[in-house]
């Protein structure tokens, strides 16, 4: 029955299972018949199948935000320039159009508003669509009251411009509230931007991560067609494979995790011979920070390999980190390499944890070690690629992607 549930889940907002653990859907649902006083799975799954109302109950149970005001502080201050850049281009013809999905309960799409307003533009000169499949998440960013734990970091300056302390919390300025359009909406809803003009900016960080192979190309090339030809897309660490594989290309701002759509390249003239191109992506599936689906993978060559780590140990890694605990997953990582001895699968992880706490030098570090011990680590390859285009080195990300392309054909031969 429990399968049956999943494949809802998976109808109604793409969720692959296995992103976030089989262990998570069965709490929600147990929590759900609770409250409904149900005892049997048959008895919730009629209960579901016939109320709409409850499957958003359910969602809404299974999806537990994790944000913060500013995570990925890099990527606010890339905004920052580039909306003014941005401005001066329109020359005034329009407002700059920007959205956040899945918004959740409001820190990212707020985020960028009191970057926008502290960056000098007017609340006319951009407009902010915030997006999220939950009504709950939403009710909690309409009413704009923060917990402690929405402010991470050192750099809190702007909880002091832009809040007010409360008994209970910290409350958002209305000027910023009001710069933002909160709605309840479906990437998998094909009819979700309907008649809408098509986005400046586009923030979609950590989502990705959560759905099957296909679902992840629906969406990006959604998301693709919904992004002016030189807006930009911010996703997460995790996810910049992905957007690689799918035709964007890196802004060259390191920690941005930034993309544009890659221009396409003039035709070649008639008189010339026309010669193959080298793909300049990588094939498909870089495995995401937060929801990885471990796979085995041979031992390194050394006589000397530890054997493979088994999958729990890299689940538990990725239950973590998707609770927005990366340093005890990195202990994790740390102690299991002390026990076992090197393995690319824990270089990779913790090149990944790196990613997400913003240490690009250390994450490449990481990959590099990986890709020594298991030169044909596909994702590895393709993570460290995107660090070196995001640098500048060219030639040195073609030849990765080169490589980890090589991986998967042979893997398919």
């Amino acid at each position: 029955m429990i399968e049956h549930i999943e494949r809802l889940l998976k109808s109604r907002i793409g969720l692959d299972a296995e992103s976030i653990g089989r262990n998570v859907i069965e709490r929600a649902v147990r929590q759900r018949m609770a409250a409904l006083g149900q005892n049997t799975l048959e008895q919730y799954w009629t209960t579901l199948g016939g109320s709409s109302r409850e499957q958003q109950a359910l969602v809404e149970a299974v999806v537990v935000p994790e944000t913060w005001f500013f995570r990925y502080p890099e990527s606010f201050n890339a905004l920052a320039s580039l909306a003014l850049e941005r401005l001066v281009q329109l020359a005034g013809s329009r407002p700059l159009r920007l959205i956040s999905l899945p918004c959740s309960s409001g820190e990212e799409p707020y985020s960028i508003a009191m970057t926008l307003l502290d960056a000098g533009l007017l609340p006319n000169q951009f407009h902010i669509d915030a997006l999220d499949v939950s009504d709950k998440v939403l009710e909690r960013a309409r009413h704009g009251l923060y917990g402690r734990n929405s402010f991470r970091g050192e750099q809190l300056a702007f909880r002091q411009s832009h809040f007010h302390e409360q008994a209970d919390g910290f409350l958002l300025d209305a000027r910023v509230r009001d710069c933002v359009n909160l709605r309840t909406g479906n990437l998998l809803d094909p009819a979700l931007f309907a008649g809408q003009a098509p986005y400046d900016f586009i923030f979609c960080r950590n989502l990705l991560i959560y759905f099957d192979r296909p679902t992840q190309v629906r969406v990006l090339e959604l998301l693709k067609r919904q992004l002016q030809e030189d807006g930009t897309l911010f996703i997460g660490p995790a996810e910049a494979s992905l957007a690689s594989q799918s035709g964007l290309k890196a802004i060259g701002r390191q920690q941005t995790f930034a993309f544009r759509l890659t221009p396409p390249r003039p035709a070649p003239l008639a008189a010339q011979p026309s010669t193959p191109r080298l793909r300049q992506t990588p094939p498909p599936v870089a495995r995401p920070v937060v929801a990885a689906r471990p796979r085995p993978r041979p031992a390194a060559p050394a006589p000397t390999a530890p054997a493979a780590a088994p999958n729990d140990i890299w689940q538990e890694v990725a239950s973590l980190a998707n609770a927005g605990r990366s340093e005890q997953a990195r202990q994790h990582c740390e102690k299991h390499l002390q026990a076992h001895g090197p393995s690319a699968e824990g270089y990779y992880w913790l090149g990944l944890l790196s990613d997400v706490q913003g240490q690009g030098e250390q994450a490449c570090a990481y990959y590099r070690k990986a890709i020594y011990l298991d030169p044909q680590h596909r994702e590895a390859l393709t993570h460290l690629a995107t660090h070196l285009e995001a640098q500048g080195d060219a030639s040195g990300a073609q030849r990765l992607y080169r490589r980890a392309q090589n991986t998967e054909v042979d893997k398919r031969d």
